[in-house]
């Protein structure tokens, strides 16, 4: 019998660690485990990400020659910024002329603030290299004078550094001779900005020595079980990294704990455009997936930027815990849900209750912190301290379809929502109702932003909730909205399935000024030759790049898994071209027989279907081409509207190309804009839509056809940018 090939995934939460195991053919969860955070252990929470594995290696039966990852999510590096539980850094910065003035001045970071009065300490030295000859001897003197302020980690920073990094190598490699860590500005950006590339140096370098402790023991217990797999850990821009890249750069996790939850709705979910909502007890984190990409954007600390990448997430406070305020007169007494949950506050959910009988129910108004509103509903039955929340209102409404952490108990539901109700002189349906859609409501300006920053189509929209919490409140506010919804399988594991399946990924970014053919190719080599280097199998390796001509910055991102599935792992659930066209369908919102096969390749098939839009209050009809690429396991991987789709061959891409670019391309005050591109070749999706010309796009396809036949089929895309 052959061996399983499976990765298991473990998320570090703060009451919680998840761990699961995942069956790499089928996308199967073959096992799951949970035990508490070990934050007072000795080792913190690396005991935690044993424990988990252990337990999930034993109720499962995984041998550890099996085990093909291991990944983990963490939230240690956001922790210790807001707790400030971080190192002295010493800072040596460099410049010359009048370069070096504004240097000393950029370099030199007073007040950082990590979090609301949280200082980092930092320490400075600065060296004019015009005048001073930066040689080892000075390099060591001066870091011996940080250590003596108490600095315990050095960072080496010059203007344009990026450009000459050799004296900012001379000192990080100095300074670990000496025994210390180290971060050279340079190798944590490769941006312009020298203050913020400072500043993103610094907050690297503070949290580098309990990171590293955390990671060397984590990866310590793990080789001691026997297992000698690669450890990988999740980015805070929704991909992995293996263990030795974080103990570079430990900033890279930071602000990541929403990541693999939107990682799970990419891999396992399959979601290629919806908005996310991870729903815990007290929180939800919403999140925007566009083309099968999560939305990102630049991490900020204490309101000020650094050069690292996070996914787009807006937390509010609203999620399965939250608690109703009320008023004790009136047709509405639900003023409001949330922000304080029944956890904070030291209430039971009486979903979750032993006890069924609250006859003798009483209803008061608690304040649950200082300053907070003094009009919070506290229930109190049978001696014991209880509040109505979202979960309560979804189950009476019956719109939990799958447990999240634990069945409820229903007759309690029953029993404490008719209870309330008479004492609020209301039904149990009312209330039940306005708690969910004073929930809801709390959603609606988030969405409503989103939609309009990202320039999202209505018609493909929909919520996919995650998160122990996501029946609660996701179901009823997707309806209140008027969207669709889907809850994912395993819903209360989706974080640790996400670390799980979670792509290898790393992006390189450069200041860039009309950036040439071969500087797209460098930069895209450069990220290609990085997630191979951490374990990604070449024939996975996806990279795209955007050029953002305001900001005169060019970034690549690559994506690639760490061990491909075989045809024979992955056969058994193909689907046919009946199956896929009904798919399509589905996705379009059509019916099959006018859905169409519109081209394919080796592993994806573009599906199409014109449909009429009705412009101008009706009086203008116009026919528009939809689409949705979809994969042999149908799922859709990319959604067009109003787009065209043209099937041709490697050899006629030069010519054909250029035409239908030019056919799309929008013409106005600031000259032509071209359409979006996208090239469906072999297995892979090539998305060229963050590119400014023609002859880049040749460029880059130039690069990624290299070693394939002539007659390979490719499928064109493009869509005409409004």
């Amino acid at each position: 019998m052959s061996l399983r090939k499976i990765k298991i995934g473990i998320d570090v939460g703060g009451t919680f660690t998840h761990a699961v195991a995942i069956e790499v053919g089928q996308l199967a969860l073959v096992g799951k485990a949970c035990v508490p955070t070990t934050h007072t252990a000795e080792i913190g929470v690396a005991q935690g990400v044993i424990d988990a594995l252990q337990a999930l290696l034993a109720s499962a039966e995984i041998a550890a020659d099996e085990i093909v990852l291991i990944a983990h999510s963490t939230t240690q590096a956001t922790n210790a910024l807001l707790e400030g539980d971080v190192a002295p850094v010493g800072v040596i910065g460099l410049g010359e002329g009048f370069e070096g003035w504004r240097a000393r001045s950029e370099t030199h970071l007073k007040g950082l603030e990590l979090a609301p009065g949280k200082i980092l300490p930092l320490h400075h030295r600065f060296v004019d290299t015009a005048r001073q000859t930066l040689d080892k001897n000075l390099v060591q003197k001066l870091i011996r004078e940080l250590q003596a302020e108490g600095a315990e980690v050095i960072v080496a920073s010059e203007a344009f550094g990026v450009d000459r990094p050799e004296r900012e190598q001379l000192i990080a490699e100095a300074a670990r001779d000496m025994g210390l860590l180290a971060t050279a500005a340079s190798d944590i950006s490769k941006l312009y900005g020298l203050k913020v590339r400072t500043r993103t140096a610094v907050i690297n370098a503070s949290m580098m020595p309990r990171m590293l402790e955390t990671a060397n023991r984590t990866e310590q217990a793990i080789r001691d079980s026997g297992i000698q797999t690669p450890v990988m850990v999740m980015r805070s821009d929704g991909g992995i990294m293996s263990i030795d890249e974080m103990r570079r750069r430990p900033i890279l996790t930071m602000l990541s704990g929403p990541a693999a939850g939107v990682a799970a709705a990419l891999m396992f979910a399959r979601v290629s455009d919806g908005i996310f909502i991870e729903v815990g007890g007290t929180s939800s984190d919403i999140t925007v997936i566009r083309n099968g990409k999560p939305q990102v954007k630049s991490a900020q600390i204490g309101g000020h930027r650094l050069y690292i990448q996070t996914l787009d997430v807006r937390t509010l406070g609203i999620a399965g815990g939250s608690i109703p305020r009320i008023q004790r007169k009136g047709a509405q007494p639900v003023l409001d849900v949330g922000p304080r949950s029944a956890h904070i506050a030291g209430l039971a959910y009486p979903a979750f209750a032993e006890q069924t009988d609250f006859s003798d129910l009483e209803v008061s108004q608690i304040q649950p912190r200082p300053g907070d509103p003094s009009d919070y509903l506290k229930l109190s039955a049978q001696g014991k301290a209880y509040t109505l929340t979202p979960t309560e209102a979804a189950h009476y409404l019956d719109l939990v379809k799958v447990s999240g952490h634990g069945e409820a108990n229903r007759a309690a539901v029953q029993q404490v929502m008719q209870a309330a109700a008479k004492k609020l002189q209301t039904t149990p349906e009312a209330l039940a109702t306005q708690i969910q859609v004073r929930a809801a409501e709390k959603i609606r300006p988030t969405i409503r932003q989103l939609m309009r920053e990202y320039k999202l189509d209505r018609e493909l929209i929909q919520f996919v909730g995650g998160g122990g919490g996501a029946m609660a409140i996701v179901p009823f506010a997707a309806q209140h909205l008027g969207f669709e919804h889907s809850i994912t399988e395993h819903t209360e594991v989706i974080s640790a399935i996400g670390a799980a399946l979670g792509l290898i990924r790393d992006s390189v970014e450069r200041n860039l000024i009309n950036p040439s053919n071969d500087d797209l190719l460098s930069l895209r080599q450069a990220a290609y030759d990085s997630v191979l280097e951490m374990g990604a199998a070449p024939e996975t390796i996806e990279v795209s790049i955007e050029i953002d001509t305001r900001n005169k910055k060019v970034m690549a991102v690559a994506t690639g898994a760490s061990a491909l599935r075989t045809d024979a792992e992955a056969g058994e659930n193909l689907l046919d071209d009946a199956a896929l066209q009904s798919q399509a369908a589905r996705s379009l919102h059509v019916n099959a027989e006018t859905v169409s096969c519109l081209g394919r390749t080796e592993r994806l098939s573009v599906w199409g279907a014109t449909v009429t839009r009705r412009r101008l209050l009706g009086l203008w009809q116009q026919a528009q081409l939809n689409l949705r690429v979809l994969d042999q396991k149908g799922t859709v991987r990319l959604q067009l509207n109003d787009a065209l789709a043209e099937c041709t061959e490697i050899k006629a891409l030069r010519k054909r190309l250029p035409r239908l670019v030019e056919q799309l391309t929008a013409f106005g005050d600031a000259g032509g804009l071209i359409p979006d591109v996208y090239l469906v070749l072999d297995r892979r999706l090539l998305d060229l839509s963050g590119l400014v010309e023609m002859a880049q796009m040749l460029a880059l396809i130039e690069q990624e056809t290299q070693g394939l036949k002539e007659d390979t089929p490719v499928v064109l895309l493009a869509v005409r940018k409004s």
